[in-house]
């Protein structure tokens, strides 16, 4: 062996001994490891670092700017508990309760889109960005019916979500929920990101206890939702949101597996209406279906029940008639009551949805265009600039599910004379002392009559029920 060939065994010998090596001889072998090892590992690195790099990591890379936190606060009345309770009445207090949730940008200008029921009865709403910027949110407006609210924040040239569809969603394909679970809990302001498939489409929930949303149409997915996710975004691979993630089934309290997304377009349909008229306009169809209790019957009837229509509505001109079977509406099929409602949900005024339907025998197709609430176009009464009424007619009778065909439907009423009186919106006033009220204006005639502190009973109708209440006139 020459000296050439034993040079790198002496060198690694001094170096094993500790009595360390020339400069120039040790920065030879550095430099020689380092480029054999940057020669041998470049094209398994550059491999590895192109399958890190996934449809997900890029999904969320597109998105995560665009997504925030969201903190509410509100003030409950708690009433004090003590053995002394049962001899006085109680003393009630107020407590301050927060609460989290997420929503994303859709606009630069600072529209942020999230779950109604993450922003419900909050007094103040603060968003955070994911920088940690904390920035005061108006409430432009909400619709718990679909569980839908917009927010917007004092900010110009925001990062928006890029926005995909729901309709060709494919079972089994990927999806990514991003959220702020449990708040502030895990310590900064980043979205969490949990990744799996689409279990279903088109699922409908069940309404339970004093749910006020409608949950119809949703996306099922196995991707975690936690508490406080609720108002994020779903994403397919392509980066886009797909919906909007609003609930999950658990007995635990945190994820098994169920989640629920709103789809897209319903939030993007629902927040534009709010964005320019500041509520949503409910579409009428001038009928009424068979509920719950007919589910069963679906797979008989092949289709659901008609039980009423009302008289010169939407449904009514299109010839269906009480007793027809809905089969089909905007081209699905039609199975329980919660397949028509999905359909109802998403329809607003003015639309026209193809129907199919069954009569006897004989199968019909038509075009039915929805149309305003009566409630919306009927003439409205004030009374004292606290109560707004309008005249209980057929339509609007068929409108709310009454017994009365007849009275002064409350609209509105402040919270002021809710309280002094007990009545609330919703209710229908029949007689008021000895007069039977038949329009809401003789509801003004009557109580522009009373004279201060005279004592007067008031009827009236409230969830299908007949109450009576004793009220003095201030």
């Amino acid at each position: 062996m020459n000296l050439r060939e034993r040079r790198p065994l002496l060198m690694a010998l001094f170096l094993a001994l500790g009595c360390g090596a020339p400069a120039d001889d040790l920065s030879l072998i550095t430099d020689t490891v380092a480029a054999q090892s940057q020669q041998a590992a470049t094209p398994a690195e550059s491999g590895v670092a192109l399958s890190r790099r996934t449809a997900i990591v890029e999904a969320v890379r597109r998105l995560g700017p665009s997504v925030v936190s969201i903190s509410v606060s509100s003030r409950q009345r708690v009433a004090s508990r003590s053995p002394f309770d049962f001899w006085f009445v109680p003393r009630r207090s107020e407590r301050i309760v927060q609460g989290y949730g997420t929503g994303f940008i859709i606009r630069r200008d600072g529209i942020v889109l999230t779950n109604n029921h993450v922003v419900a009865n909050a007094d103040t709403i603060v968003v955070t960005m994911p920088t940690g910027e904390e920035l005061p949110a108006e409430l432009v407006g909400r619709d718990p019916v679909s569980d839908i609210a917009v927010l917007r924040v004092p900010a110009k040239d925001l990062p928006t979500a890029p926005l995909g569809h729901s309709r060709d969603l494919m079972i089994g394909e990927w999806v990514v929920a991003l959220g702020n679970p449990y708040g502030y809990l895990l310590g900064n302001t980043e979205p969490t990101v949990t990744a799996g498939v689409v279990s279903a489409t088109g699922r409908n929930i069940l309404p339970s206890g004093d749910q006020q949303g409608l949950y119809l149409d949703m996306i099922q997915t196995d991707a975690a939702i936690n508490p406080g996710n609720s108002g994020g975004p779903l994403v397919n691979a392509l980066g886009e949101v797909v919906g909007i993630n609003s609930s999950i089934f658990t007995s635990s309290g945190g994820s098994i597996g169920l989640g629920f997304a709103i789809p897209i377009e319903r939030g993007v349909r629902v927040a534009q209406e709010i964005l320019r008229r500041g509520t949503v306009r409910r579409a009428w169809t001038g009928l009424e279906v068979a509920g719950a209790d007919a589910m069963r019957d679906w797979k008989r009837q092949g289709g659901v029940l008609v039980i009423a229509v009302t008289p010169d509505g939407p449904a009514a001109r299109i010839g269906i008639e009480p007793k027809s079977v809905l089969i089909e509406a905007d081209g699905r099929p039609l199975r329980n009551y919660l397949d028509w409602e999905a359909v109802k949900l998403d329809l607003h005024v003015g639309d026209s949805v193809p129907v199919t339907f069954r009569d006897g025998g004989h199968t019909t197709q038509r075009v039915l265009v929805a149309q305003d609430l009566p409630t919306v176009t009927a003439e409205r009464v004030k009374v004292l600039d606290a109560l707004e009424l309008v005249t209980v007619t057929k339509n609007i009778q068929a409108e709310r599910g009454l017994q009365s065909n007849t009275g002064a439907l409350i609209l509105t009423i402040s919270d002021e004379v809710s309280q002094a009186t007990g009545l609330r919106a919703g209710d229908v006033l029949l007689r008021i002392g000895r007069v039977d009220i038949h329009t809401a204006r003789e509801v003004s005639q009557v109580i522009e009559a009373l004279r201060p502190g005279q004592r007067f009973r008031l009827v009236l109708e409230r969830g299908g029920g007949i109450l009576y209440t004793d009220l003095i006139f201030r």
